[in-house]
């Protein structure tokens, strides 16, 4: 990219604005007069791009809502129009503007790694930059795919999935070896050779040559059956029945390579998006994807932005198969895009015939029954909000909640939790976090107001949306505390809820206590409204414990570590690393400290008499 043309005005004087774009590639941004971006597009050609938008007087209804609000734009020239594909996909995905399509999903797909530059390598599950040393494998739909292949594995080939730090200090084999679910690599109890035998037959299973890897184990059976190894002849003879069932279950008919499937439903202003993936000819699992949208669109916009938001910066596979069409120009280039990114052909087909289009229908298929589950949960979670409302009184059903609750171990490490609900359930990229301080230890109340004052002042700037109930999970006296703290900030209009526990503590048995009325609210167990309650509450409690024992780990970490000079805190994470933990550091002794690194005899000397004097 080469330039930033920005033009900001009151009235937005449109002909003369668009005087001043070029013909070039780039990206442009439409802003409301709150400075908000509401819309961000690419184009080859930005001044006949953003022209249309204000030449055509039969747009769509929802362009034009969108055009009426535009206070201002800003313009990015780029290169190329890939240049400005990639741009605007990151820019949408970071930004989530109100007229686009939206995929929400921050999270890094899980891969297996094998460290192959060791000499007993490891096997194990992997999230993250594909930088360390070693092959990876994936990415897998979810975790648990991973770990479902991980358990696979060690029933047909016993390499070891123990941590680094476990590995090197085990003096006897682990239950994983009784099981016979690891060879002993730890101790010594298999051979160099043997073992890399396992990895390689590990990888080849990885790679999806699964017919290759079963000829080369029925000539090694066949092998050591001549040499009268019958022994290992039944290891191998096991094996192989169990690739074959396991490869049977998993083979997709007719493919041989990796490729994605990706289908698109439809409904209102909610759409799924499908995704199956398989890799080597097997089918490793499928993930469903909710983008956000404002407005109704058709399949082929919806698989557009999917596909530019999804698979850029990722790891792609050769051929993506496509339950509709989309702009051709548009496929071109992502096409082109995508094949620079991975170094090798991409090919994205919208028409498939035969066992493929079984393969697409069945995709789409599987949208539309997630698309319909996912409805039938809002339309639950939407008619608890109407419950809220009727019960309370209040003219209007509610369309945001915010939860706090307080989580500590005898007044230590405080730490407050804040969840949010609107109409389609957990909002959970506005969940937060605060750590308590400056406190009397264990004073609730205290620690409330902190964490409210805290949260609603930025409320107050605009940095969130106000909620229009704020529940407290306590009675009359944590209340108060939260009504009192909101009148010093002047947000003392927010609706405040107390939810305090019943008689036995009991489920369903819940009082509220609305602020400044003196006697409780008592819901019938039944009432979804009450459901609600119990659902955000529930949810603020576990959030603030999680964030408390994360907490109060770390403190326990540092205040063990941090003790020792001469372990400043480049060592102290080292330490940690290599060990995998504060237990396993304090049960090392002194020789397996000075394997680390920068550990010293000395040093290695103080960490050890450190926990040893702890202990005693």
């Amino acid at each position: 990219m080469n330039s930033n043309e920005s033009l900001t005005t009151k009235g937005f004087e449109i002909h003369a604005f668009l005087q001043t774009l070029t013909y070039r590639p780039g990206v442009y941004k439409m802003l409301d007069e709150a400075g908000d971006v509401i819309y961000v597009g690419k184009a080859k050609n930005l001044k006949k791009r953003v022209s249309s938008y204000f030449m055509n007087k039969e747009a769509a209804p929802k362009q034009q809502a969108m055009v009426a609000r535009i206070a201002s734009i800003e313009v990015t020239v780029t290169h190329t129009e890939g240049e400005a594909l990639l741009l605007e996909s990151q820019l949408v995905k970071r930004i989530q503007p109100r007229y686009n399509i939206s995929l929400r999903d921050g999270k890094t797909f899980p891969y297996i790694h094998v460290t192959t530059q060791q000499t007993f390598p490891k096997v194990g599950f992997y999230r993250g930059t594909r930088k360390k040393q070693g092959r990876f494998f994936g990415p897998y739909p979810s975790a648990g795919a991973v770990r479902e292949c991980l358990k696979l594995l060690q029933k047909i080939f016993p390499v070891r999935q123990c941590e680094d730090s476990v590995f090197k200090n085990r003096s006897r084999p682990c239950l994983q070896y009784q099981i016979e679910r690891c060879s002993g690599p730890c101790v010594n109890l298999i051979s160099k050779e043997s073992y890399a035998e396992d990895v390689e037959d590990t990888i080849m299973f990885l790679e999806g040559n699964g017919k290759g890897l079963i000829d080369e184990l029925v000539r090694r059976m066949e092998e050591a059956s001549t040499e009268l190894r019958f022994e290992q002849a039944a290891r191998y003879r096991d094996q192989i029945a169990n690739l074959r069932t396991i490869l049977a279950k998993q083979a997709v008919a007719g493919e041989q390579g990796d490729l994605d499937i990706v289908a698109c439903a439809i409904k209102g202003h909610m759409a799924c998006v499908q995704v199956l993936f398989i890799r080597g000819g097997q089918q490793i699992g499928d993930s469903a994807f909710f983008p956000k949208m404002a407005e109704e669109h058709s399949h082929g916009s919806v698989l557009e932005a999917f596909l530019a938001q999804y698979y850029l910066n990722r790891q792609v596979p050769r051929e993506i198969l496509l339950s509709h069409d989309i702009d051709a120009d548009n496929r071109r280039l992502l096409e082109e895009v995508l094949t620079a990114q991975a170094k090798h052909a991409i090919h994205i087909s919208p028409n498939t015939r035969g066992e493929r289009l079984k393969r697409v229908q069945l995709a789409q298929t599987n949208a539309e029954n997630t698309l319909q589950a996912k409805l039938a949960n809002q339309q639950d979670i939407y008619g608890r909000f109407i419950s809220l409302g009727e019960e309370l009184g209040r003219a209007e059903p509610p369309q945001r909640l915010e939860c706090f609750d307080i989580s500590h171990t005898m007044g230590e490490q405080t730490v407050a939790s804040c969840v949010v609900f609107d109409r389609q359930g957990a909002v959970k990229s506005a969940y937060r976090r605060f750590n308590i301080a400056g406190i009397e230890p264990g004073d609730d109340y205290a620690a409330l107001a902190q964490a409210v004052t805290r949260r609603y002042q930025r409320i107050k700037q605009g940095e969130f949306e106000a909620p229009d109930i704020l529940l407290i999970d306590g009675g009359k006296g944590q209340v108060s505390a939260v009504k009192e703290a909101l009148q010093a900030i002047a947000m003392d209009e927010i609706y405040v809820l107390g939810v305090a526990k019943g008689p036995d503590r009991k489920p369903g048995m819940e009082m509220l206590f609305p602020a400044g009325q003196n006697q409780p609210i008592l819901l019938p167990s039944h009432t979804p409204a009450l459901l609600l309650i119990q659902q955000i509450r529930d949810e603020a409690h576990r959030f603030a414990i999680t964030g408390h024992r994360q907490r109060r780990s770390k403190a326990k970490t540092q205040s063990s570590l941090e003790l020792i000079e001469g372990l400043g805190p480049k060592r102290r994470q080292q330490l940690l690393k290599q060990f995998g933990g504060l237990r396993e550091i304090s049960r090392a002794d002194v020789d397996a400290l000075c394997s680390v690194e920068g550990i010293n005899r000395q040093l290695a000397q103080r960490i050890y008499e450190t926990f040893h004097e702890q202990e005693a």
